[in-house]
């Protein structure tokens, strides 16, 4: 899940970071949706076909080799489902080839979350984000989202444009400083508008969740293997809402609460940031770190390189000053994952020492940015989709009304969560939806997996999310870092494969 002005794209972190018994029930035997070990796969759309949207379903996508056992192609989808004859958009897909073509279960389609991350670069790095009992059995399948990436994408602002949106002041003191941060949401929000106008309303994750039944149909599985990350988890939840008897083995890891207003979000992320630095502080001090011998002579340093990059930003790379915004940005990308913490101390202990070059190498490895710009539309696809998925600020007078409760939640984070939301409030395209609850009645057993100390989708989050599901399941990871599967605890592995496998849940609450 994102950090309102940016987001992670799980495949990188899963590249970088790389070497790093259950009871069950079982599901329908024919859940997989492939005709089982025989061999015997569909080669084109099962089950009900929604009306009018036979062109799409029937679409046989022309798949070419991209890559070593890797086929890529574009796949047509209506811009509007309300208007299916008219305008169509495009999305573009990556699949990787089971490697046992003879036992092959059927498709397992992954998202890294975001929103705004690339489905397609995520399926390239299969071999790093899925274990080999996965890629031995399915095929696997990411996608670009719609607005995204390779497929028909959101376009917003310039590189330079975009630079100083990200670098803008994250927590204004005064009347001046909140005009200038509003203008630039202003800029972000109008180059939206301007750019992919006709795009906008049909961004959110209903279409989306649409779309991946359309997918899923393509490709002739009868109901949907599914794994998503983070946001992929209110995408696959979406998706159970909607298609719950295309539901086949659902795994939601990192989950995002449905039921939440974006204020609740937004101050429970704040929190959930703290408790990861937190634990930061702690193992630091315990090692007897250069921040201090301290939990709270850990994070006083980390508060002061915040607090004076302020009034006072940091040099960065001879071109880009290292604002507070972009400090903030450095610390709280190497809370994802717990290999990033040496660097984390490094880029704090340079910080306080006038030097802002590691922390900008921090911050532009969270929003994707190198010497020649940003690699991709992420930190724009972000606002699109959740300013239209659900109502958000609405005015600068709110945000000011609001902001005494964000600082009391998180004085170190809360203010940056609720000023995040101010291109939201100028969004040109309304909310389609409202927060509620996901209980995908009729569903196949939905699993859902949290760790105990996620800094980006808190713990709470998955704990409601199963708990909201008629057929879902709690795995609990005790943990540091985004996300749960694969993230060096066997026990969460094999409650995930086994389950993706063979179609076997756990029959209750399990905690690894």
């Amino acid at each position: 899940m994102r950090f309102r002005r940016t987001t992670v794209v799980l495949a990188a972190l899963a590249v970088l970071l790389s070497g790093c018994g259950v009871a069950s029930r079982a599901q329908d035997a024919d859940a997989g949706g492939s005709g089982g070990p025989s061999g015997k796969v569909p080669t084109g759309p099962v089950g009900p076909i929604p009306a009018g949207l036979e062109e799409f379903y029937n679409q046989k996508p022309d798949w070419e080799r991209c890559g070593s056992n890797q086929q890529c192609a574009t796949i047509k989808v209506p811009l509007d489902y309300s208007k299916p004859a008219g305008k169509s958009i495009e999305l573009r897909a990556r699949k990787v080839l089971a490697r046992d073509r003879v036992g092959r279960i059927g498709t397992l389609f992954i998202n890294p979350g975001g929103p705004g991350g690339s489905g397609v670069e995520f399926a390239a790095s299969a071999g790093f984000v899925l274990g080999s009992s996965l890629l031995r059995k399915f095929d696997v399948i990411g996608w670009d989202p719609r607005g995204v990436g390779q497929s028909t994408p959101v376009r917003c602002l310039d590189t330079e444009q975009l630079d100083k949106f990200i670098a803008a002041d994250g927590s204004p003191d005064d009347d001046a400083e909140i005009t200038e941060l509003n203008d630039e949401a202003k800029t972000l929000a109008d180059g939206c508008q301007q750019q992919s106008g006709e795009l906008l309303p049909h961004v959110g994750t209903k279409d989306a969740a649409r779309d991946i039944d359309v997918l899923r149909g393509i490709v002739g599985d009868a109901q949907l293997n599914y794994l998503g990350m983070s946001y992929g988890t209110f995408l696959g939840a979406t998706y159970a809402e909607l298609f719950p008897k295309n539901v086949g083995r659902l795994v939601l890891d990192g989950a995002v609460d449905p039921s939440k207003t974006s204020q609740d979000n937004n101050i429970a992320q704040a929190k959930g940031f703290d408790t990861a630095l937190d634990a930061f502080a702690e193992e630091c001090a315990q090692r007897q770190c250069r921040l201090g011998s301290s939990k709270a002579e850990v994070l006083a340093k980390v508060d002061e390189l915040i607090n004076d990059s302020d009034a006072k930003p940091l040099p960065g790379d001879g071109d880009r000053e290292v604002t507070q915004a972009i400090v903030v940005l450095g610390v709280i990308y190497p809370l994802y994952a717990k290999d990033l913490w040496p660097r984390l101390e490094d880029a704090v202990l340079d910080g306080l020492d006038g030097k802002g070059a590691r922390l900008l190498a921090l911050a532009d490895q969270y929003t994707e940015r190198s010497n020649s710009g940003y690699a991709n539309n992420q930190n724009e696809v972000i606002y699109a989709v959740n300013c239209v998925d659900r109502p958000d600020i609405a005015s600068v007078a709110q945000a000011k009304a609001e902001e005494p409760k964000y600082k009391a939640a998180s004085p170190r984070f809360g203010s940056f969560l609720l000023w995040g939301s101010l291109a939201c409030a100028n969004w040109p395209v309304k909310a389609e939806d409202k927060p509620h609850p996901i209980k995908a009645a009729g569903a196949n057993p939905i699993v859902v997996v949290g760790t105990t100390r996620d800094p980006a989708t808190p713990y709470a989050w998955s704990v409601g999310l199963a708990g909201q599901l008629e057929s879902g399941v709690l795995v609990t990871r005790d943990g540091d870092g985004h996300t749960g599967y694969k993230a060096g605890n066997q026990c969460v592995d094999n409650v995930v494969e086994t389950y993706l496998l063979q179609g076997q849940a756990p029959t209750a609450d399990i905690s690894c």
